[in-house]
């Protein structure tokens, strides 16, 4: 009877040692998202992602993740990372004009790309050839970088066909070159974190928004606007970053395991399964509920007049305003930006 009660002490102290191993040998990561759990890009990229870094880590790698701003705010990211308050988060980084002013190249207007796929190909690409962008995103660890498709207008009430027509529209747009172009369009650019545009364009606040079609749908944006024009706007960029003391402190694998599935291969993942295959489902949901949908592009004429006054011309500003703050190599990163998305 002792020696079967020894046995069984024995084993169930084998049983808690090498649960308690598995267990201190289990990283445990947590991530901040401002999309609701039920969008789209949580259901169709974040935790398809998630699930990559996990099964690259052979599970040693567990990240839960924080839908909906419940571990921070969408335009307070970048600091939670760096204080350590998020360990992984995706960064809008049209809340913080001036924090990477080169990486800005890649939302100058009317550039030559009109899906997210190509444009997140070409900025990891620029990433990785400019050690001056590396320089901007050195608070955090950049795991990878990725692009909106080319914004659209949506509007209220009046729809755009015209320039005359945005002529003092309220227009919500990121900041950054954006917010230039929607100035020399006779627009009033108003910075609006993106959560809050639903409720901004119901109550009048706005008039309309620059929005990627995936915004549209995960915010339900079809059920306070009817128009929308096709215009040479730009599109916005995003990292998915990590803070650094934490990305520091893991196992050589787990972080070849973690990047196996960033870099190009991540960068390119999240521009196509967040963006490019949304236009079709925001006109399935706005037909199915009754929402209007009254789309209209502009014209041959029409659209050279739009990136007369607010293409090129900016292109050649943003690279004379970056030389003047002494990055000399803002033309070469523009030349460098058109020769990729042109491949």
């Amino acid at each position: 009877m002792k020696r079967l009660l020894i046995i069984t002490i024995t084993s169930v102290w084998l049983c808690i040692s090498v649960s308690s191993g598995i267990s201190a040998q289990t990283i445990r990561l947590t991530m901040a998202s401002q999309n609701p759990a039920t969008s789209p890009s949580h259901l169709n990229t974040i935790m398809p992602w998630v699930k990559q870094v996990e099964e690259a880590s052979k599970g040693k790698v567990k990240i839960r993740v924080f839908a909906g701003q419940t571990l921070t705010k969408g335009k307070d990211t970048w600091e939670a990372l760096k204080n350590g308050i998020a360990d992984i988060g995706w960064c809008f980084h049209g809340y913080w004009p001036g924090l990477t002013p080169l990486a800005d190249v890649i939302s100058l207007p009317a550039l030559p790309f009109d899906s997210a796929q190509q444009g997140s190909k070409t900025f990891w690409q620029l990433y990785e050839r400019f050690p001056s962008i590396q320089k901007e995103f050195a608070d955090n660890k950049v795991l990878l970088l990725f692009t909106s498709n080319p914004y659209i207008l949506i509007t209220r009430e009046k729809q755009v066909r015209r320039l005359e027509d945005l002529q003092g529209m309220k227009i919500r747009m990121s900041g950054g070159p954006p917010t230039e172009q929607l100035k020399a369009l006779g627009g009033v650019p108003m910075l609006i974190p993106m959560p809050d545009n639903y409720i901004s364009l119901q109550k009048g606040v706005i008039d309309g928004m620059g929005a990627p079609w995936e915004a549209i749908e995960t915010f339900r944006l079809y059920e306070v606007v009817k128009n929308y024009t096709v215009v040479p706007f730009s599109a916005v960029y995003f990292s998915i970053s990590m803070n650094k003391k934490k990305w520091n402190s893991l196992p050589k694998d787990v972080k070849i395991a973690i990047s196996s599935v960033s870099g190009l291969k991540g960068s390119v993942f999240w521009g196509k399964t967040w963006f490019d295959s949304a236009q079709e489902s925001v006109f399935k949901k706005a037909r199915s509920l009754g929402h209007p949908i009254n789309t209209y592009t502009l014209p041959a004429g029409e659209r050279e007049r739009w990136l007369t006054i607010s293409g090129i011309p900016l292109w050649k500003e943003w690279v004379k305003k970056m030389e003047a703050r002494g990055h000399k190599d803002a033309r070469e990163i523009l030349d460098a930006a058109l020769e990729l998305l042109e491949q």
